[in-house]
């Protein structure tokens, strides 16, 4: 396991950050703790999770097994989304964020969250709203550090605009969806973090699965048991990318899990992907990551397996400009 800065906080996070969203869910609570076991073991001391995931039961989960590991480890949550059955328990208000980080700590059973990430923009509240409670948050000792996930490149930069105009502690780290299938993430989200000096820590490196090739065989998985996972992977685009990639690991003598998600460590402007598991098995499986380190010319031909997606402008850069003579 190596170890790398996280932005410009000073903290070193391993490279690759575990994703508890299977605890108390499609992980028990045994398993959930072996696999939290497993992390640790490996050099893992990062550990991604959110208010909502399983309605608390993750978070109770992780309270429970975390122990004398806690001081060790960088620990997330989330606020955005629905946690209770109140009209005002959700979105990004700042009675919400104070009120869900609370609920966060309890749950935990720890006095601090390192990072609290706003899960989802808000088009009905003031940025200055969370972005102020966040700084309330971090200034009273009970959060570290806030980030945003879901953002766009705007809403990130205008987040952090605000927390400067008004003397808020800016964002450190950002939390896009990023895979071989879904790249949207390369247009403006990390030359923006890298330009902004942001840690960048993706989420669904596997594509919910899909990368691993298992539905490719008729497996189960989120992508038939869920219908959010179902709608944003339903692309037939996605699949032929997965069945060129597949026999590209293949061909190579790797894991597919492991090589979409060393793929997705390979660019420069990511920090550490998130990996969850719902086995042990599962887990080692995507671990096999860590073996691999792509050259830049084996990450170009890994990407040139999937579809590059439209630049951010409809004017082409200048090094193509320039084959034109310019």
């Amino acid at each position: 396991m190596e170890y790398v800065p996280l932005g410009k906080t000073g903290l070193q996070v391993s490279e690759l950050c575990f994703g508890t969203m299977t605890f108390g869910n499609e992980a028990d609570e045994k398993t959930s703790q072996a696999l939290f076991e497993r992390a640790l073991e490996t050099g893992i001391n990062f550990f991604d999770s959110a208010h909502n995931y399983n309605k608390g039961a993750t978070e109770e989960i992780l309270g429970r097994i975390m122990g004398a590991h806690r001081d060790r480890i960088i620990l997330t949550s989330k606020v955005y989304f629905p946690s209770g059955g109140g009209r005002n328990d959700e979105r990004l208000s700042r009675r919400n964020i104070l009120r869900s980080v609370e609920k966060s700590l309890a749950r935990m059973k720890t006095e601090y969250i390192d990072i609290v990430y706003l899960h989802h923009w808000d088009d009905t509240t003031d940025i200055a709203q969370a972005m102020g409670a966040l700084n309330t948050l971090i200034e009273s000792g009970k959060v570290h550090y806030a980030g945003v996930s879901n953002f766009s490149a705007w809403q990130t930069m205008a987040a952090n605009r605000t927390a400067r105009e008004r003397g808020y502690h800016p964002l450190v780290c950002c939390q896009p969806m990023y895979s071989l299938v879904k790249r949207q993430a390369e247009v403006e989200i990390l030359p923006m973090a890298a330009y902004e000096g942001l840690a960048v820590v993706p989420y669904n490196a596997l594509g919910a699965g899909l990368l691993t090739g298992k539905y490719l065989e008729g497996q189960t998985g989120r992508l038939t048991e869920t219908e959010m996972y179902r709608q944003r992977y339903d692309n037939p685009q996605y699949v032929e990318t997965t069945r060129r990639f597949v026999a590209h690991a293949h061909e190579r003598g790797v894991s597919p899990a492991a090589l979409a998600v060393a793929w997705v460590m390979s660019h420069p402007a990511i920090a550490a992907p998130i990996a969850g598991a719902r086995t042990v098995d599962q887990f080692n499986n995507t671990l096999a990551c860590l073996e691999l380190r792509l050259s830049p010319e084996e990450r170009a031909a890994i990407t040139a397996l999937s579809v590059d997606p439209p630049l951010a402008t409809d004017r082409e850069p200048m090094a193509a400009m320039r084959t034109r003579g310019w």
